[in-house]
């Protein structure tokens, strides 16, 4: 399913469901074809934190694919492609292990999310190794963005390092 920014797609893959529980196919080649080489894996103990936004600059740039294995998500995708009509804009959805959806990202954006749950899982595949050269991001509550986070400023949970990302209009965007 396209969303505002008809690059980042929400996906839904389909549960077959019987008295056991469901089985589902998160991913597949034959559907989406991204040669993804690494799995991510997070636990945010607290509602209310945030992971983000991160992104990684080319030559290690990554597309990524986000699920939740338990617990739920606000999921943001910032467009920091400048050529791009939509640069600046964001997509925020919620993503829950009860749904099963999925966000897929292209390479070009900023990604973070905030937990809506207590004990929180979340699970993401990525196009390219981590690469902490290239490693690089934007303030999650930086004002021109206008997202509408679930969490107050003062109430957030950050690590220092996203504590003290810049803002969208002091990066020079390698995209």
């Amino acid at each position: 399913m396209e969303l505002s920014i008809p690059d980042v797609r929400l996906i839904t893959p389909r549960r077959f469901g019987d008295d056991r529980g469901w089985f589902t196919e998160t991913w597949s080649r034959r559907t989406l074809d991204i040669g993804f080489c690494q799995d991510n894996m997070s636990l945010s103990a607290e509602v209310g934190t945030i992971r983000g936004l991160h992104f990684q600059k080319p030559p290690h740039a990554q597309a990524k694919l986000v699920m939740v294995l338990q617990g739920r998500i606000l999921d943001v995708a910032v467009d920091i492609r400048r050529a791009s009509p939509t640069f600046g804009q964001h997509v925020a959805v919620e993503l829950s292990a009860a749904a099963g959806n999925q966000l897929l990202i292209p390479r070009g954006f900023a990604h973070g999310f905030c937990t809506l749950e207590p004990g929180t899982q979340v699970m993401y595949k990525v196009d390219d190794f981590y690469a902490p050269e290239t490693d690089a991001g934007i303030f999650w509550a930086d004002p021109d963005l206008a997202i509408n986070w679930p969490v107050r400023v003062d109430q957030a949970h950050l690590s220092p390092k996203d504590l003290g990302l810049p803002r969208l209009k002091d990066i020079d965007s390698p995209f």
